[in-house]
């Protein structure tokens, strides 16, 4: 998630031009019609597919659609967890005997997730007996032929929107196959009945039931990543780009490389006559560049009266406007807060709109919308005396994105009456990212009146990278902008800290992708 901007802060000179990690680019290839693509599309009737990794969120729910489709899935994965549980609950084979290489002794099919090495023993072994491996992205733009695939792309509010669009069109009747990166407790009923079990996967009719677009092929809503450009491998015929920033630099090395990859992303899209269309940000997308050569329809969307589709929002009642060329197409009042969080709504709207869903149906839906997990989700309470603690997760580890939630709690929930403090919790997610967004993260915090920093997460960096930056800097600088920053570790550490100096009123956030959720939980424990 994240609120659109006009402009992007530029990195430092030195780090302007970080070398890239070597890696295997996906080439777009575009079919010039929806026809060509049939080539590509997946049998999965009767087909023996393995999923290696099965129990992460995108893995569960492409093995239950696959599974849907009539495939034979099993999978494998280093541990048990809920996920993994609730699939074999539904009648699918896990193992966790990965080190073996062990797989079913029929399989058509692995696919993998995009954590998984080429030499992993499952992967090896596949090679062995000459069964075609797919990665997650792979798999999932596969599944998108024959469907009417509708793509959520961005740096940030990929997961949000996602889940909005499709609890919106499950309101709206239109049965929607949708695959989240986060789970959500509305996604499977929608938003205007009873609460599920929170999930990351819906699936769906085959065709489009109801709506304008009756009868064509059903819908597949999957949010698409740019990290090592795996959205290259979907085939959508809607989608949207929330915004464009630097970020994965240590894949893309420079701003241009990731604005070109989104670029190549759009080309993707049919054209126009065949329904291809894109959503694009008004502010702060890069559009121009993005858009250049399209044959698809194009409209933008923004807080600018020049875009196509305006969005206004009053965050004293959260209430949000969507118009389209100057008429109001909606109004109603979000239940997130948040300028980021009306900006993906409106986003989600105006999809669920393409898609054939009723404006005022979609507009309930989004109203009733209670988020997904680790967004600014509300953990609990801990006595203190004389009142209480407030403890909220949060997913953000991007400097836009924190900055835009913690304005939200600032604006919203947090501290009334100017009792309280707004204490963060933020651990930095990779080394690289840190150290070439470090300017950016200095100006991000500016809403918060503590600031506690644990190390910072370690993963995908090499051990050469992960000693050039340290938390330490981050706090340095924030101490020299008058932030009350203070570098924390372990986890025990910074919850002992909280417990002895929170008081009544206080709103604690914990931010970050890594494993900083558990100073949460362990704090309220």
């Amino acid at each position: 998630m994240g609120e659109s901007s006009d402009t992007l802060a530029m990195l430092p000179d030195l780090l302007a031009t970080p070398t890239p990690v070597e890696v295997e680019p996906v080439t777009p290839t575009r079919p010039h019609t929806l026809r060509d693509r049939a080539a590509e599309a997946l049998d999965l009737a009767g087909k023996h597919v393995h999923f290696i990794g099965i129990g992460g969120s995108g893995m569960s729910g492409l093995a239950q659609m696959f599974a849907g489709r009539g495939a034979v899935v099993s999978g494998s994965d280093r541990e048990s967890s809920d996920v993994v549980a609730a699939l074999v609950a539904k009648g699918i084979d896990v193992h966790f005997d990965q080190a073996s290489g062990r797989l079913p002794d029929r399989c058509d099919l692995v696919v993998a997730s995009a954590a998984v090495k080429p030499d992993h023993p499952q992967m090896l072994a596949a090679a062995d007996r000459g069964i075609t491996s797919l990665l997650y992205a792979e798999a999932l733009g596969r599944a998108m032929i024959g469907a009417t695939g509708i793509a959520v792309a961005g740096t940030h509010g990929k997961s949000t929107t996602t889940a909005m669009l499709g609890c919106a069109l499950t309101d709206a009747g239109l049965d929607p196959n949708v695959i989240v990166g986060a789970t959500c407790p509305q996604l499977t009923q929608g938003c205007l009945k009873p609460r599920a079990t929170a999930s990351g996967f819906r699936l769906g009719s085959a065709t489009i039931p109801s709506g304008s677009l009756k009868g064509r092929p059903g819908i597949l809503v999957a949010e698409a990543c740019e990290y090592n450009r795996s959205f290259h491998n979907f085939r959508p015929t809607l989608a949207c780009i929330n915004n464009v920033e630097a970020d994965h630099l240590d894949v893309y090395g420079t701003l241009d490389a990731v604005v070109q990859s989104f670029h190549d992303f759009a080309g993707l899209l049919p054209a126009a006559a065949e329904g291809g269309r894109l959503l694009i940000g008004h502010e702060g997308a890069h559009r121009r560049e993005i858009t250049a050569g399209l044959a698809c329809e194009v409209e933008t969307i923004g807080w600018n009266p020049g875009a196509d589709w305006t969005v206004a929002y009053d965050a004293a009642v959260r209430q949000v406007r969507v118009s389209h060329h100057g008429r109001v197409a909606a109004t109603w009042r979000n239940t997130l807060a948040g300028a980021h969080n009306a900006m993906n709504a409106a986003t989600a709207f105006v999809l669920a709109s393409w898609a054939g869903a009723p404006a005022e149906v979609v507009a309930r839906s989004l109203a009733a919308f209670g988020g997904v997990d680790r967004r600014m989700q509300f953990m609990g309470e801990r006595p203190v005396q004389g009142g209480s603690v407030r403890v909220f997760d949060d997913y953000g580890h991007h400097p836009t994105e924190v900055e835009a939630t913690l304005r939200a709690f600032r604006e919203s929930i947090a501290p009334e009456g100017g009792e309280g403090r707004l204490i963060v919790v933020f651990q930095p997610h990779q080394h690289s990212r840190t150290r070439h967004l470090m300017g950016e993260f200095e100006t991000s915090f500016s809403q918060a009146d503590v600031v506690l920093v644990p190390h910072i997460y370690f993963v995908r960096d090499s051990l050469e990278e992960k000693q050039k930056v340290a938390a330490d800097e981050l706090v340095d600088r924030l101490i020299a902008r008058g932030v009350n920053a203070m570098h924390l570790y372990p986890f025990k550490a910074i919850v002992d800290h909280l417990r002895a100096t929170a008081r009544a009123g206080d709103t604690i956030v914990v931010m970050g992708a890594g494993d900083v959720w558990k100073v949460g939980r362990d704090f309220l424990a």
